[in-house]
């Protein structure tokens, strides 16, 4: 047993301990700095480049990378990796258990696979120019990954515990030097860029979004939104948030457990099965979520051991951890070789993202158009919590339905994009084939989408 005294007791403690400190140091840095809160980057993003920035400093004075000293245990950094991995799949795992007694008509069924289509065909679009990008650079740089470009819509389109997974996927299958740390500067760069061109967007449209709406109200929040009536108690024997936790883990470890059996029926898709932990998490708490509610219907339960107010919590705080360790999990020094398709890749996504989602919205979506456009805007850019924190600024009370198509739309959207899950891996070994089926899959679901405009034009 080890002495409670060292460091290697403590190296995880002080490990979560930090990234909990560098996001109450954003949290006051952009409450006292306007121009920092006006930017709208989030503080989860902002923790991380602090802990990025202090790192920086601390091998420049000692040489040692910080993460990985005695008062972290000695492999802070491997630690970091795996807590954005499993924060990715809780946080998922939490929103999947969130209910809704919405009743949905055609009309927003429809809004609602447009919105899943659109998600997908955003995805396709990053993938297909990334992917030529970095099929292009490794013409020109000896040794270059040409796959690297498809790291474009995991780390845009999909965020940190996403890029990291498929990073590390290219790195340990495919020989991908930094291919873990090349995923998560992807999705730093699509932080900023979605506070980028959502401020840019909201400043030039800011008298016609003025004139439409306002900004969030804090904090008015109604009681059946914390505790509805047909709930366990707040507090009993066993607290509710409690409760909420031990669902997630419960769905968690019947994730392993079907990853587990999957891996031993598929040996040479470990890798890729284990990168769809959210995927088996989400799947899980579904089976879970389904059988609580049968239990219900059979009178067995009486009441409803979900609650969505504290599932959002849980969600948001997985999300925050995941976003604040995948960045400051970033290896700078081994992405010195490429910064410059960093960048083209970071300017090319924000640009082909935010033509592609405007034209979505303008096209599809009339009625609240630039609603829709910055909620999809930022999640592709993002997370969804960025698409919420753009949203806010014009739709405070989500009076439009935008903040719900881009919840309901993960079915679909796991539907389609699923083949890019699996082109993934067939990118580092047929480049050129995997970028024709994606463009060929692009028109394909550009067809779907458009296709009340398509028809009525030809009639």
């Amino acid at each position: 047993m080890e002495n409670f005294w060292e460091f290697s007791a403590w190296g995880t403690y002080n490990l979560i301990a930090v990234l909990l400190l560098s996001l109450l140091a954003a949290t006051m840095l952009r409450k006292n700095i306007k121009w920092l809160n006006e930017s709208l980057i989030p503080t989860s993003v902002l923790g991380g480049g602090i802990l990025i920035v202090i790192a920086g400093i601390y091998k420049l004075i000692t040489g040692d990378t910080m993460f990985d000293t005695a008062f972290f245990g000695g492999n802070g950094t491997a630690n970091l990796e795996l807590i954005t991995y499993h924060t990715l799949a809780m946080g998922f795992i939490a929103s999947t258990f969130k209910t809704s007694d919405k009743k949905l008509d055609k009309k927003r069924l429809t809004e609602i696979f447009n919105t899943g289509v659109t998600t997908v065909a955003t995805y396709l679009l990053q993938g297909v120019v990334g992917l030529a990008i970095t099929i292009i650079a490794a013409k020109v740089i000896s040794g270059f990954f040409p796959a690297a470009g498809l790291l474009l819509p995991f780390g845009y389109g999909q965020g940190t515990g996403q890029a990291m997974n498929y990073g590390n996927i290219y790195e340990m299958d495919y020989g991908f030097e930094g291919g873990k740390s090349f995923g998560l500067a992807v999705a730093a760069l699509g932080f900023l860029s979605a506070s980028i061109g959502g401020v840019v967007h909201l400043n030039i449209r800011k008298k016609h979004l003025r004139a439409k709406g306002s900004k969030a109200t804090e904090g008015q929040l109604r009681a059946e939104e914390i505790q509805a009536e047909n709930e366990i108690p707040m507090q009993d024997s066993v607290d509710k948030m409690t409760i909420q936790v031990a669902l997630v883990a419960a769905a968690y470890l019947l994730a392993y457990l079907l990853m587990y059996i999957l891996g031993q029926l598929l040996p040479g898709m470990k890798s890729v099965i284990f990168g769809f932990n959210f995927l088996l998490g989400v799947l899980a708490a579904t089976l879970i979520k389904s059988v609580l509610g049968m239990l219900k219907r059979m009178n067995i339960i009486k009441k409803e051991y979900t609650n969505n107010f504290l599932m959002t919590r849980v969600s948001n705080f997985f999300f925050d951890i995941m976003v604040v360790a995948g960045i400051a999990a970033i290896r700078l020094s081994v992405l010195q070789d490429y910064w410059g398709i960093l960048l083209i890749l970071g300017v090319v996504g924000l640009v082909i993202t935010y033509w592609y989602n405007r034209l979505v919205a303008k096209t599809l979506f009339k009625e609240y158009q630039e609603e829709q456009f910055l909620t999809m805007y930022g999640m592709l850019t993002g997370t969804a919590s960025t698409g919420i924190i753009l949203l806010r600024e014009i739709d405070g009370d989500f009076k439009t339905p935008a903040a719900d198509n881009m919840v309901y739309q993960n079915f679909p959207a796991i539907v389609f994009g699923f083949p890019l899950m699996l082109l993934a891996t067939l990118a580092p070994v047929q480049p050129i084939l995997t970028l024709l089926i994606l463009i060929g899959f692009f028109v394909v679901m550009n067809i779907i989408l458009f296709r009340s405009v398509i028809f009525r034009k030809k009639r």
